[in-house]
């Protein structure tokens, strides 16, 4: 059975999100190796949510309670947050919840920003890391590689990919009433991951051309000459932060990069052909953790804009494209689960055919015996097999989509007394 705990902006609050990114990285293995009913496990951490899916192998009506119980264990073991501080702040998807739930995930139908590009990304990273930590499983292979086939499906075929906005492009949006002129802007970049690069994109769209980077991992100097801008060692850095009018960071660190101390440094090594002078100054946290610790807001002439501030001042969704999005996860999800149905009866059916062709192999064997020189006899058996098995066959799937496969696999053994093989278990499962 499948399972996702989520917390996320619609029912966590930014502090609390915060302390679930910390160390998301070592829950799902922790999971794992805690509960012996949890199958598999990928956890997904983004700036607005924090989700653990998992696959138990638990009777429907126990598991809900007990992957919760392990969830919310492992959580407490890897970030510090205990269960008490997580109630009421996560939601809980099951069963064929699950899919609708990531695949609407993936597609950017439950960011800040409806449609927002940069979570589908996240999405398979998510996967990406259970497979390196060995905590995935069959079935959430499956899910997390649907979700991607869902969201490239809703990009091209919707008009979600178009409406929607990064946060890079929201939180610029809501500085241009701030900005005048964005080439006479001083820009400091702090990070050089992904999100950085899409700044940089969306600054230079803007029209800035005064852009510096930093990246406390050191990793500045790389990315200012692949992309053509002034790298800022850590012994300019001070300087070039308290001199700055614009300032983006996004990194992963845990704690803040930036903070007071760097904007009041009256001094400093100032990075050659750099002027700086007095301004008012702006800075943008897009880190999760945050990047920038809250008391620089208390400086004079200094704006803070971090997430839980954009958040507020996300737009209305694109009504039109949602819905036509939300149409296209639903189909997605509902295949989805007919699938793995069809998945989950194929050890009866195998099971069923088997037993079948066995019985018509000894009847064929004795046919021959007999004289049947031209085949016909064995024709007319191979063709009375087929029919035969036709409707259980029909039967089976239809019972599997409707969450009914144990159903035939009971009459099978009733009737029959034969039952799925492990093997054939196990190869439905990584079909």
């Amino acid at each position: 059975m499948l399972l996702c705990v989520s917390a996320s902006h619609k029912t966590a609050s930014f502090d609390l999100l915060e302390r679930l990114s910390r160390t998301p990285d070592d829950v799902a293995p922790t999971l794992v190796s805690m509960a012996p009913v949890v199958q598999g496990a990928v956890v997904l951490a983004t700036c607005n949510r924090f989700e653990a899916y998992i696959e138990i192998d638990e009777p429907v009506t126990a598991a809900g309670a007990i992957g919760v119980e392990a969830v919310l264990e492992a959580v407490e073991a890897t970030t510090g947050v205990a269960a008490k501080d997580l109630e009421g702040a996560y939601a809980v998807h099951s069963g064929r919840r699950v899919a609708e739930h990531l695949f609407s995930v993936a597609a950017g139908l439950e960011s800040v920003v409806s449609g927002e590009g940069e979570i589908a990304g996240q999405v398979r990273r998510a996967l990406k890391t259970a497979r390196t930590d060995g905590t995935t499983s069959p079935e959430l292979e499956r899910l997390f590689q649907r979700a991607s086939q869902a969201q490239r499906k809703v990009k091209n075929v919707t008009a979600l990919g178009r409406a929607g906005r990064s946060l890079v492009r929201l939180a610029l949006e809501l500085a241009d009433s701030r900005i005048a002129d964005w080439s006479a802007e001083r820009v400091l970049l702090v990070g050089t991951g992904a999100y950085a690069a899409v700044t940089l994109a969306t600054l230079r769209e803007r029209g800035a051309v005064n852009i510096s980077v930093f990246s406390p991992s050191g990793r500045e100097a790389a990315f200012a000459a692949k992309h053509g801008i002034r790298p800022i060692t850590a012994d300019e850095y001070a300087y070039t932060a308290s001199r700055s009018s614009l300032l983006i960071t996004c990194t992963t660190a845990t704690e803040p990069v930036l903070g007071p101390e760097h904007l009041s440094a009256p001094l400093g090594i100032a990075p050659a052909g750099c002027p700086f002078g007095d301004h008012n100054r702006l800075i943008i946290d897009l880190g999760m953790p945050r990047n920038v610790d809250p008391a620089v807001a208390h400086l004079a002439a200094t704006a803070l804009l971090d997430l839980e501030t954009i958040r507020l001042h996300a737009p209305l969704e694109e009504l039109q494209a949602t819905d036509a999005a939300r149409s296209v996860v639903r189909d997605a999800a509902d295949t989805f689960h007919v699938v793995g149905a069809r998945q989950s009866v194929t050890p009866s059916i195998v099971a069923l055919r088997t037993h079948i062709f066995g019985l018509l192999e000894n009847e064929i064997g004795r046919a021959r015996a007999r004289g049947d020189e031209d085949g016909r006899i064995e024709q007319s058996l191979r063709h009375l097999a087929g029919v035969l098995l036709h409707a259980p066959t029909t039967r089976a799937h239809e019972l599997a989509a409707t969450g009914r496969a144990d159903d035939f696999a009971a009459a099978l053994e009733t009737l029959y007394g034969i039952a799925p093989e492990a093997d054939a278990a196990a190869a439905s499962e990584s079909a």
